[in-house]
């Protein structure tokens, strides 16, 4: 999925409260997972943290002003030293935000490893995993703010990463129920302002009612915003942290 709507997203308050009792720290136990090398899953938690999170990273060190194949190098080899070097062996769930955790890594490893880096994948090595490249590259020259620091479009694209990912999730979810083409026709109102809802259209569209229009709709705005929450919960360490964190993330996505 690309960059969502241009609409303003929904207000912080438009979230359900968090059950501490019921909170999983997800992310964080990927890492957890990760650095333990002995684990036979530790490598494929590294692909997962790869996978899910490279982008926002890869666009940091894109604007830092290296070329598309000095970033995509870089970045394979910083999370292949998360692993290698045992630089997760210090982390710990009560560091916080994970989202702070990568771009300090990361800003680290361009710091100390920079030339040794560039010079290694100089001859050749393999990437840590399949990732799509070109995909990224144009995710980053299609930011509509070119002059935009590397550590705020850091933010912009980790907040339309978890926008991304809460898209998936939900769209997963439909299409379990056999309610794929719903999704489909339903989720440009997603963002849009209550009153702009045209009801009767949609109701034509997916051969119901007006109130049944009106009903799934409301479904599946309430059902976004709870798993964008647990998305963004995902990626703290603490419960009584995810609050401020979902307003930061709807904050940088109301800048765009």
């Amino acid at each position: 999925m690309g960059d969502p709507p241009t609409t303003s997203p929904p207000e912080p308050r438009d979230f359900a409260d968090s059950s501490p009792g019921r909170f999983v720290t997800t992310r964080w136990s990927v890492v957890m997972t990760a650095r333990d090398k002995g684990s036979p899953e530790s490598e494929a938690a590294l692909q997962s943290l790869c996978q899910g999170y490279w982008h926002p990273l890869y666009a940091f060190v894109r604007r830092l002003g290296n070329s598309p194949h000095d970033a995509q190098d870089l970045t394979q080899e910083f999370f292949a030293r998360l692993l290698e070097k045992n630089w997760l062996g210090a982390v710990e769930r009560k560091r916080g935000r994970f989202r702070t955790f990568l771009i300090m890594a990361l800003k680290r490893f361009l710091a100390n490893e920079w030339d040794k880096s560039r010079s290694a994948k100089r001859g050749g090595g393999q990437a840590l995993v399949p990732l799509d490249t070109d995909l990224a590259e144009e995710r980053y020259l299609a930011d509509p703010s070119p002059a935009l620091s590397a550590d705020h479009l850091y933010e912009r694209r980790w907040a339309l990463t978890l926008l991304d990912q809460a898209m998936a999730r939900l769209r997963a979810e439909y299409e379990g129920d056999g309610r794929g083409q719903d999704f489909d026709r339903l989720k440009k109102y997603l963002t849009a302002e209550r009153g702009a809802i045209p009801y009767a259209e949609i109701a034509g569209e997916i051969g119901a009612s007006e109130g049944a229009a009106r009903v799934a709709v409301h479904r599946l705005r309430k059902r976004f915003r709870e798993v964008f929450r647990a998305t963004v919960a995902d990626t703290v360490s603490n419960a009584e942290d995810v609050d401020a964190e979902v307003r930061y993330v709807i904050e940088v996505l109301g800048r765009m």
